[in-house]
């Protein structure tokens, strides 16, 4: 049986559904399990604003002391907005515009995470206009494969981000010499929801390579990125990610300087689990040897099944009976593909029932989108 009591129920069926319910207290605790298991000497660890920009989640985020990951000027004004002080602030991603570049700089942003060399090229083009000297990392794309889905692998040779290990030393050069560059060391990230941290042993591996490669070159920091993965199946049970191992493969492996500073830069681990997708039952459909439970939140307002065929642990938090039966729990959008799970054993589930998909707090409501002119799902917190 599904344990309710996680969920204020009285509060849920009074509210406008599709809706995405927050868990404040268990994200406290997984920032402050962050903060415990990585409370090495020059670790740094930033929040990746693209998991969930919700105001109430970001201000709760910088009020820990986290930094920003940014990947956008409207990730970098709803950080600013929510407390991230701009020198903790740092902006990745491969296609920066003149004016994000511009307002970063004048923001006084702490580093631009370059994705290559034309871009390192127009960031300096455009400081030297404002007169002052951009902090800026390379991206490094170390050619890791993450063994994860294919969307969301970011480190291989064929991957849109990064600077490959051939062009480096020459753009390396660039920043040294530049008047208008300042040069703060090397950015990676090799793909999101990593369960098998192997490749971030082979990531260390790499990184004391180009250590020793660039050993007459001062590096201030190295940005070892996030994509640390979550148990989508087991949210009770592994409700907080195993931290203390994933910082601890760092500290052991990487070979750092006298002073050298490490950046992380977490998202779905922090978030994900103290979010759930809260959707109403409209119809229980009789098929020809099938069941739906068709529900009024569909791919608008969780896309990660359609787009990655991700699961979400589907739960009736409404129904008493202690009869189970199959479901195909589908959304009300004209695709084909708003499939939320096939043959899901839930207990019996009527009309007006409420149904919650577990581990939404990464890339869920940040993703919700007015497709069919649909209305974008509301929040509700826990306090």
């Amino acid at each position: 049986m599904t344990n309710t009591t996680y969920f204020p129920i009285d509060k849920l069926k009074e509210s406008e559904t599709p809706l995405y319910y927050y868990d404040l207290h268990l994200l406290d605790e997984t920032l402050q399990a962050v903060k415990e298991a990585s409370s090495y000497p020059n670790f740094h660890v930033h929040y990746a604003v693209k998991a969930n920009s919700n105001p109430e989640i970001l201000q709760r985020i910088a009020a820990a002391g986290l930094g920003a990951d940014t990947v956008s000027l409207g990730e970098i004004k709803a950080a600013v907005t929510a407390g991230f002080p701009a020198p903790k602030i740092v902006f990745a991603g491969v296609g920066k515009t003149d004016e994000e570049i511009i307002t970063g700089l004048q923001y006084g942003i702490g580093c631009f995470n370059v994705e290559s060399k034309e871009e390192l090229g127009i960031i300096e083009e455009l400081a030297a206009s404002l007169g002052i000297k951009a902090p800026v990392a390379l991206r490094v794309n170390p050619e890791i494969d993450a063994h994860t889905h294919h969307y969301i692998t970011t480190g291989l040779a064929e991957n849109k981000f990064g600077i490959s290990m051939t062009m480096l030393e020459e753009t390396v050069d660039k920043c040294v010499k530049s008047e208008h560059l300042d040069f703060r060391g090397f950015h990676f990230h090799i793909g999101s929801q990593i369960t098998d941290l192997t490749p971030y042993k082979i990531l260390c591996e790499r990184i004391n390579v180009l250590q020793e490669q660039f050993k007459d070159i001062e590096i201030p920091l190295i940005n070892v990125g996030g994509g640390l993965g979550i148990d989508y199946d087991n949210p009770e049970k592994n409700p907080i990610p195993d931290f203390k191992t994933y910082f601890e493969i760092f500290h052991d492996h990487l070979k750092l300087r006298p002073g050298q500073q490490v950046h992380f830069e977490l998202g779905r681990a922090i978030v994900a689990q103290c979010g759930s997708l809260i959707t109403k039952v409209v119809y229980v459909k009789e098929g020809i040897g099938k069941k739906f439970v068709i529900v009024d939140g569909g791919m608008t307002a969780l896309i990660r099944p359609a787009l990655y065929q991700a699961h979400h642990k589907i739960e009736n938090i409404t129904s008493s009976s202690e009869i189970e039966e199959k479901y195909d729990v589908v959304g009300p959008i004209c695709e084909s593909s708003d499939v939320f799970g096939t043959d899901e054993v839930l207990p019996i589930t009527k009309r007006g029932d409420l149904l919650a998909l577990r581990s939404a707090g990464a890339y869920g409501e940040i993703m919700a989108s007015g497709y069919n002119c649909r209305p974008l799902p509301g929040s509700v917190f826990s306090r």
